[in-house]
């Protein structure tokens, strides 16, 4: 990753700071990285490329790092938001200049982020490129919606689906670009960090920066991280795991009930609730993976998750997660937070 010191950089977003600047430095995406730098080295560029994921996967940065290990010279870079720039007059100004040769390059490297947002008279236009492109043009198209993108264009382009990172990939970057910044944190804080990005570097590394704003000279905790990312903290969570292991829906509803309260989102209640059932019954189920396991999470977490994993809490079960999952998927739809989990919790409970 970029090193840059934090002091010539203070305006800049960790995103941007951060942002990967050759294939080496690209985290989770090896079976793009692997491609594109066989292509680079072997010579057999594609003269499209579709590059398809969700936000902040790391699209542009992998276009942008194309770019540069062919030796594209800045002005030999087109970037163009879609979004905002989507018309027949934008694509026909980036035809006529297509068909100039390069300043200072190789090639002319276009890079059209958020594509699917071009209308379809500008697709029109922009297939009449594709078809016949000039030996000096390389294009790359990013978009999170590729299925808004047409089939004439899509079979004229190579196509690469960028994943969501694991979750042990954005909990070591969170862990890498903290020790930059010159920062401490635990394990149990990386890991809400990283749960809270929902699989996207950007947000991963936005929320960082937003819980960096406390840093201090000892380690930023769960407990500090959560109050800055409005999640509940590790007691409240812990106490509604004890609710559910006695069966008892009127404490787990008044934890719930609590923890909304005091400013937390009901979607991230639950997906902390989830990644400690989890825990649970892998402990339960999967005794292999304790060991792994437990670098996730405080000690006071761990001694609770492995006395859960017992006897003592047997009423956690894969249908208690089952139900925890569907309300998770259900809370954004829902006309009130509260509902989809109070429901999963009678269900699961009663």
């Amino acid at each position: 990753m970029a090193k840059k010191e934090s002091q010539e950089r203070a305006p800049v977003s960790l995103y941007r700071a951060y942002r990967p600047q050759t294939f080496k430095e690209v985290r989770g995406q090896e079976h793009v990285v692997s491609v594109l730098e066989a292509a680079v080295k072997n010579g057999k560029l594609a003269h499209a490329y579709l590059f398809a994921g969700g936000r902040g996967t790391g699209k542009t940065s992998m276009a942008r790092i194309l770019a540069g290990a062919l030796d594209t010279d800045p002005q030999d870079i087109y970037e163009m938001d879609a979004a905002s720039n989507r018309g027949i007059e934008e694509i026909r100004s980036l035809r006529e200049g297509v068909s100039t040769l390069p300043f200072a390059s190789t090639y002319k490297f276009y890079i059209i982020d958020e594509a699917h947002a071009l209308t379809k008279d500008a697709w029109g236009a922009f297939l009449k490129t594709l078809e016949e492109p000039p030996a000096h043009a390389v294009f790359v198209l990013a978009t999170t919606e590729l299925d808004r993108v047409p089939e004439t264009i899509i079979s004229r382009c190579q196509v690469f689906n960028f994943k969501k990172p694991s979750h042990e990939t954005l909990k070591s970057l969170v862990l890498d670009v903290v020790k930059k910044e010159g920062a401490s944190m635990t394990p149990a804080a990386a890991e809400l960090v990283a749960l809270m990005g929902e699989g996207a570097f950007r947000d991963t590394l936005g929320i960082l920066q937003k819980v960096l704003t406390i840093s201090s000279d000892e380690k930023l905790t769960e407990e500090e991280v959560a109050k800055v990312v409005g999640a509940p903290g590790s007691q409240t969570v812990n106490a509604f795991l004890k609710a559910l292991a006695a069966k008892n829906i009127d404490d787990a509803v008044a934890t719930f009930h609590k923890a909304l309260e005091s400013g937390a989102d009901a979607k991230t209640f639950i997906m902390l609730a989830i990644t400690k059932v989890r825990a649970v019954l892998l402990i339960r189920f999967a005794p292999k993976t304790e060991k792994e396991l437990m670098g996730q999470f405080g000690e006071d977490d761990v001694v609770l998750l492995k006395a859960l994993s017992g006897k003592d809490g047997a009423a956690i079960n894969s249908n208690v997660l089952a139900e925890l999952l569907t309300a998770l998927l259900e809370t954004p739809r829902s006309p009130m937070p509260q509902i989809p989990l109070e429901l999963a919790l009678y269900r699961a409970l009663a």
